[in-house]
């Protein structure tokens, strides 16, 4: 089966949206789900969430940090990816709420989108906090103020155009004066733990998007294993979304950095 490349568009130095032509995975996915791409025949797998699903075609969000992300980003209008898989995964069966705050993170901006997008359309009063190291990072801002009632877009260094610190920062001083219902949350893991954290502190339902390390992403592996409410579960079978309340974020901290091969 043919995935063809419809469009590509770079969106920070080293940040890309990719539209690819996937009509029988666009017809089931939803807000929440993922795939799992291998571009050529010889490659690894890795996992990608559906940013976007609409036609004919998915869009995907990645950042190049390894070499398969390197071939992804090198490929153009017309070329085929080899292979994709999808939709996985099972969106958390949110409860009915008033209002909703997605915090992202990074790259994980692309998972927070459609999520926000899917509770607007719903009617929820969605507030995003997008989250970057630095002004230069930052993409998609025109359309998270488009899938949100409020958008906070911070960054962590000096910026004389956003709102110089975390969205930790941000989501605390939001919780000052706004009453919010429930959080999606990700990013990396200490800040989704931290997060969970402020969750807890206010008693608000905390929906955590996990990122273990995922091979097959069907569940044969056994890499993306998470300890939820002390039993065992699979990110790509069983989530990726979770109870952050429930989650043993120190296990899958260590786990995901016994992965890191990464001179120190």
């Amino acid at each position: 089966m043919s995935y063809k490349v419809i469009s590509k568009r770079q969106l920070n130095k080293l940040t890309f949206a990719m539209k690819i032509e996937a009509k029988e995975i666009v017809t089931n996915a939803k807000a929440g789900h993922f795939v799992m791409i291998r571009v050529h025949q010889q490659g690894e797998r890795i996992p990608l969430t559906i940013a976007d699903a609409h036609g004919e075609c998915i869009e995907v969000i990645f950042k190049v940090v390894g070499d398969t992300t390197s071939k992804l980003g090198q490929l153009e209008v017309g070329d085929n990816v080899y292979e994709i898989i999808g939709p996985l995964g099972n969106p958390f069966p949110m409860p009915t709420i008033q209002s909703l705050c997605v915090i992202a993170g990074g790259v994980g901006c692309a998972i927070g989108y459609p999520v926000a997008k899917q509770f607007m359309q719903e009617g929820v009063n969605v507030t995003f906090i997008a989250g970057f190291k630095d002004e230069s990072e930052i993409f998609y801002a025109q359309e998270f103020h488009q899938v949100s009632n409020q958008c906070i877009i911070t960054v962590e260094n000096k910026s004389d155009n956003y709102i110089q610190g975390t969205v930790v920062d941000a989501l605390n001083n939001l919780l000052l004066t706004q009453k919010v219902d429930a959080l999606f949350v990700i990013g990396s893991l200490p800040m989704m733990k931290a997060i969970t954290k402020i969750g807890e502190q206010h008693q608000i339902l905390t929906v955590v998007s996990l990122n273990p390390i995922m091979v097959d992403g069907i569940g044969m592996c056994g890499g993306c294993r998470v300890n939820v409410g002390g039993q065992a579960h699979f990110a790509c079978v069983d989530g990726p979304e979770f109870d952050g309340r429930l989650v043993d974020f120190d296990t899958l901290i260590a786990r995901n950095q016994a992965y890191d091969c990464r001179w120190k």
